[in-house]
């Protein structure tokens, strides 16, 4: 895995176009190799070199544009997405996720008014035109 690192100087990782282009000219190398040829290592003081194939990967998913993460809720976390359907809790009560509010734009504080229906709720914002159906 591990292997003794010649007398040369690094590069610096390639990344973007010139990332691809040097991995289709590379062929048949392993993964390894090509992440090696193309700056994504690491000499240890001990003049052992490791190959970094997670930041390698990660730059050729960027190089290719693939957007892996759903829309950013803004600060950089994960989180669950909006499945837009909800259970009532053992308490009895409906719980609207951050999802929701982020998405909707609501801040801490914002009101509405519940209006019940047979088989839905109907959620008006107090101070706005529009009328949210939940």
């Amino acid at each position: 895995m591990a292997k003794k690192k010649k007398m040369e100087s690094k590069m610096e990782p390639l990344e973007g176009q010139a990332l691809l282009e040097k991995v289709r000219e590379l062929g048949n190398l392993s993964k390894e190799e090509k992440a090696r040829a193309c700056g994504y290592y690491t000499v240890t003081k001990n003049d052992v070199e490791r190959v970094n194939m997670m930041k390698f990967l990660n730059a050729l998913i960027d190089a290719e544009g693939i957007e892996l993460d759903s829309k950013a809720n803004g600060n950089g976390r994960g989180g669950r997405s909006a499945s837009y359907r909800i259970s009532v809790q053992s308490n009895g009560n409906l719980l609207i996720g951050s999802a929701y509010t982020k998405q909707m734009g609501l801040q801490p504080g914002d009101e509405f008014e519940i209006t019940l229906g047979r088989k839905h709720i109907h959620l008006k914002q107090l101070g706005a035109e529009e009328e949210i159906d939940e």
